[in-house]
């Protein structure tokens, strides 16, 4: 029922639990062509930046940097992508797939600070693109783990061929997840915690809502092995706050990306918790809300920054030009490089750096202002933001004097500061985000996972198609 709901709430002007939302039909954009250049470019990111001899998938590019473990997750989920839409065969994919996970599974875990991979079945957040080793002393990474936990299952899922490489990647993938030891991460129950480093032990924070852990506290309560309490949905979904912002009442995290990870993976639409059940709505009303109102806050600009409109707008978790408090138009701006941008009732973070991820990632909760926001981005700003690879990761157009220095990127006077990197936890929701809207496709994958399934029921979801 709330399946179809929210799709009534886009035609009608209204949306379950009535909060106003747009007025009209919600247009179709399924068959743009602009769609079609906007996931070809992004999936060649992914596949031309890969290390093909581990499958290790740079944090950004072109500057020279360590893997990303999230980046992995979302480079799985693009290589699927890429055989549904043409772009490589299903034998490439498979063989690049089973490559990663051949690395993943076989790589050093140990206690030991160096010259590992992980421990315990978690991985280090960044991982040196050649050896796979932790890169310096970051931390082993929940959350990013999570991330890559997601593109490893939806490939279990994908492919189903009885040939050696689809069987083998279905074999490591379970393999992967298995010795995932929850429980051990579990430093303050029931919280499952940020991270753990061998030189001062677990991180003094722990995953608390609402924000991407979503999709981590699934796959801990799902496991086959090492699964969290039930109760650690409840405590989660406690520390949640119900706020309203610019006329949408939801659940509040500031960034988008807390809202779209998550959903990357697991359809949320028809679905609910105790907590959803409460409000009358699902997580994927919930997102739809966050979005429209941080599309408005953009129109309304407080901060009075420059360019910002009705199809200008999007803040999230990316680089940004300087980290120094600057005068520019007559205004004193503090600026910041890489930052979680956002803004809802609990707080704003806005600098005026725009990331086309923001709307990208939120296609498939409001087309109708994410698809005119990436399009018109293309067109009024043109070379500098869209390149080989899709959109570069941020822009700025307040910041654009070129006697400014950036610490990053380059300032085209009199237009904007652009980025020069391309960041694959950016690119990933772009891709992903893309292909549910157009598809399904991830979404339908992940229905299967029993995995998915038990971690969902055990956190207390029912209706749609868990039944």
């Amino acid at each position: 029922m709330l399946a179809r709901l929210w799709l009534f709430a886009g035609a009608l002007g209204c949306s379950a639990g009535g909060t106003a939302t747009l007025a009209g039909p919600v247009p179709d954009y399924r068959a743009d062509p602009f769609l079609d250049t906007l996931e070809t470019r992004t999936f060649r990111w992914f596949w031309d930046t890969t290390n093909p001899q581990n499958g290790l998938v740079p944090d950004r590019w072109p500057t020279k940097s360590f893997s990303s473990v999230a980046a992995i997750g979302f480079g799985l989920t693009a290589d699927i992508i890429g055989v549904e839409r043409g772009y490589v065969s299903r034998a490439d994919a498979a063989s690049r797939v089973r490559t990663t996970l051949d690395f993943l599974y076989h790589a050093p875990q140990s206690a030991d600070a160096a010259n590992v991979t992980g421990y315990k079945g978690f991985y280090y957040h960044f991982l040196n693109m050649d050896t796979g080793y932790r890169f310096q002393t970051v931390e082993l990474s929940t959350i990013d783990t999570s991330l890559l936990l997601a593109g490893i299952l939806t490939c279990r899922e994908y492919f189903t061929g009885s040939d050696p490489a689809e069987s083998a990647i279905r074999a490591l993938a379970d393999s992967i997840y298995a010795r995932v030891d929850w429980q051990w991460a579990v430093a303050n129950p029931p919280y499952v915690s940020m991270g753990w480093t061998p030189e001062k032990s677990f991180i003094p924070a722990d995953w608390r809502g609402y924000d991407e852990a979503m999709l981590l506290y699934v796959l801990a309560l799902g496991s086959p092995t090492h699964p969290v309490s039930p109760n650690a949905w409840a405590a989660w979904t406690s520390t949640y706050q119900w706020r309203d912002f610019y006329g949408q009442t939801h659940v509040n995290f500031a960034p988008l990306f807390g809202h779209q990870y998550s959903q990357l993976w697991i359809d949320f639409r028809g679905i609910q918790d105790a907590y959803m059940r409460g409000r009358g709505i699902d997580y994927f009303e919930n997102s739809r809300r966050a979005t429209i109102a941080q599309h408005d806050y953009a129109v309304a600009n407080p901060g009075k920054f420059r360019d910002y409109s009705t199809t200008i707008w999007g803040l999230t978790a990316s680089d940004g030009p300087i980290d120094s408090t600057v005068i520019i138009d007559g205004t004193q701006r503090a600026l910041h490089t890489y930052m979680a941008r956002g803004a809802d009732a609990t707080e704003i973070r806005d600098d005026g750096t725009i990331a086309p991820t923001a709307a990208g990632g939120s296609i498939v909760f409001a087309p109708e202002l994410s698809v005119p926001a990436l399009k018109a981005m293309r067109a009024k700003y043109g070379d500098p933001l869209f390149g080989q690879y899709g959109f570069l990761d941020a822009f700025n157009p307040t910041y654009h004097d070129a006697r400014l220095r950036a610490q990053m990127g380059t300032v085209v006077d009199g237009i904007a500061w652009f980025d020069t990197d391309y960041l694959g936890i950016d690119q990933g929701p772009i891709i992903g985000m893309v292909e549910n809207y157009r598809t399904g496709l991830i979404w339908r994958l992940m229905r299967q996972s029993p995995y998915i399934r038990i971690g969902l029921q055990r956190a207390g979801f029912a209706g749609g198609w868990l039944r």
